[in-house]
């Protein structure tokens, strides 16, 4: 059994997004809110910036990050939104931009993102709008943005035709994954954020797939060496696929296993709590694997393996696992022909070879996807 060495953990690791001429650091570890402005100090030139967070993370950590940033002469203030999926939007976008442009900033400000994916890619996207491009800082509060969204510069907002469809590559500055802040996450919050936390084993490195299936346990229980080191394992990966393909023109597509179904079924609740985004990116995970099989290009010991360790997690593998009633394969084609990574009238598909091997299709004949879709939506 691969378990984690007694050995003493380091507090603290560091893996860097190589990017020529814009390369950052991902810190990662417990305490590094206490030490924010340590990190973020040196990349501001007027010792000021705006925190942009949700009502919900406002309560739990706002008051240390401004205490500490303060204690280091640094002037912060601050932009509160509703917590949700919801707040990715043109309003908010908006309302985000009017507050910074009102305190009067300069190019040489920075936006502080504290919270999740949501506040992540809104906050970011901001940042690269306001003034034409401003410097930000990721401070991923939840698993789901610790292990992918706050890392590889992408940012934007949903609108009515789909999600993430306005946005900007915008690489932070920063990212500081303090992974003490999970302790504060409800259960299915963690489990969710576990799910973007699998994939990259399912995508590049069966033998990280093996680590999780003997420690997810502890990962989920907030086991803090456990967490450390699925959030590196987690960014090393992402590093390297986004050093390889910054803007999403070839291997990067990969990080989307399980998102082209996902989405659609995000979409069909509405994005709202009814099914949180690791939840459908799972269920989707789990549908990318049996279209494979059924293409026959992967094996059905590879299928159980991931169902079965999924459905250990607490995550949905099955339509029949998640709250949506009376759809149809029509509606979840047509939102998945909305999708940001559609090309003509053809989908893009990450499809698997077996546990570790990825890659992208646009082959899926649309009558194998039409009849496909409508088996998922039959099976018990």
């Amino acid at each position: 059994m691969n378990m984690i060495s007694a050995e003493p953990q380091p507090a603290t690791r560091t893996v860097t997004v190589d990017l020529a001429g814009r390369s950052y650091p991902i810190h990662i570890g417990p305490g590094l809110l206490d030490q924010a402005g340590r990190h973020i100090g040196p990349h501001l030139k007027n010792r000021r910036c705006t925190i942009v967070t949700d009502e919900t993370i406002a309560g739990f950590h706002l008051s240390t990050l401004m205490e500490n940033l303060r204690d280091d002469g640094i002037d912060c203030r601050t932009v509160i939104l509703p917590p949700g999926e919801k707040t990715k939007s043109f309003a908010n976008l908006e309302s985000v931009c009017s507050q910074l442009l009102a305190s009067g900033l300069d190019r040489s400000d920075m936006v502080v993102a504290l919270g999740g994916g949501v506040i992540g890619d809104l906050a970011g996207f901001a940042a690269a709008v306001v003034l034409r491009g401003i410097g930000f800082v990721q401070i991923p509060t939840t698993l789901l943005a610790q292990v992918d969204s706050s890392v590889g510069g992408k940012t934007g907002i949903n609108t009515s035709h789909g999600k993430n469809l306005v946005g900007a590559f915008h690489q932070p500055v920063l990212v500081l994954a303090d992974t003490a802040l999970l302790d504060t996450l409800p259960e299915r919050e963690v489990r969710a954020g576990y799910a973007e936390t699998v994939k990259y084993g399912l995508i590049r490195d069966e033998a990280f797939f093996d680590w999780l299936t003997d420690n997810y346990d502890a990962v989920l229980s907030g086991d803090h060496a456990a967490r450390i080191h699925a959030v590196e394992m987690s960014c090393r990966h992402k590093a390297d696929v986004v050093a390889a393909d910054e803007h999403e023109r070839g291997m990067r597509a990969l990080l989307n296993l399980g998102h082209t179904f996902g989405h659609a079924f995000e979409a069909e609740t509405g994005y709202s709590d009814a099914l949180l985004h690791g939840e459908a990116v799972a269920l989707g995970t789990a549908m990318a694997f049996r279209m494979s099989h059924r293409l026959g290009l992967c094996s059905e010991n590879s299928v159980a393996r991931v169902e079965q360790h999924l459905t250990k997690v607490g995550l949905p593998t099955r339509v029949a696992n998640i709250p949506v009633d009376r759809t149809s394969a029509d509606q979840i084609l047509a939102h998945m022909a909305k999708d940001k990574k559609a090309m003509g009238n053809t989908l893009a598909f990450i499809l698997v070879r077996g546990i570790g091997d990825a890659f992208v299709s646009r082959d899926v004949e649309p009558d194998f996807l039409r009849k496909f879709i409508q088996d998922e939506l039959n099976r018990q």
